[in-house]
C-alpha cells in the first residue's frame, strides 16, 4: 500500500509564504512525476505545478514566479513553496504523485489528503 501525507498549509496573511510537503510511503520502487493542484471553494481543481522525474518543471502563469515545485527524491517527498501569497491563493491543496509499486507496470496516480492554506489579513 502507499499512503501520502500532506503538512504545511495554515493561516498566512497576504505577501507571506508556505512551504508544503507531501511524504510517500509504503511500497515505492520509484516516482515518476508529481503535482500540486488546489481546489477553492466552488471551483474547479487546478493544477499549479508539476515536477517531472529528471526535475523539469512547470507552472500557470497564476503562480510562476511566486511557487517553486521541488523534490527529495532520498525522502519519496515533495514540496511547493509559495510565496507572494495573495487571498486568491486559498484553497485546499492536493499533491498528485504518480509512482510505481515494481518494475513491472505502469505509474498509478496517487492522491494526498489536501491541506488547507488560506489567506487573509
Amino acid at each position: 500500500q502507499v499512503q501520502l501525507v500532506e503538512s504545511g498549509g495554515g493561516l498566512v496573511q497576504p505577501g507571506g509564504s508556505l512551504r508544503l510537503s507531501c511524504a510517500a510511503s509504503g511500497r515505492i520502487f520509484s516516482i515518476d512525476h508529481s503535482d500540486w493542484y488546489r481546489q477553492a471553494p466552488g471551483k474547479q481543481r487546478e493544477l499549479v505545478a508539476t515536477i517531472t522525474s529528471s526535475s523539469i518543471t512547470n507552472y500557470p502563469d497564476s503562480v510562476k514566479g511566486r511557487f517553486t515545485i521541488s523534490r527529495d527524491n532520498a525522502k519519496n517527498t515533495v514540496y511547493l513553496q509559495m510565496n507572494s501569497l495573495k487571498p486568491e491563493d486559498t484553497a485546499v491543496y492536493y499533491c498528485k504523485v504518480h509512482l510505481r509499486t515494481g518494475i513491472m507496470g505502469p505509474a498509478r496516480a496517487y492522491w494526498g489528503q489536501g491541506t488547507q492554506v488560506t489567506v487573509s489579513s
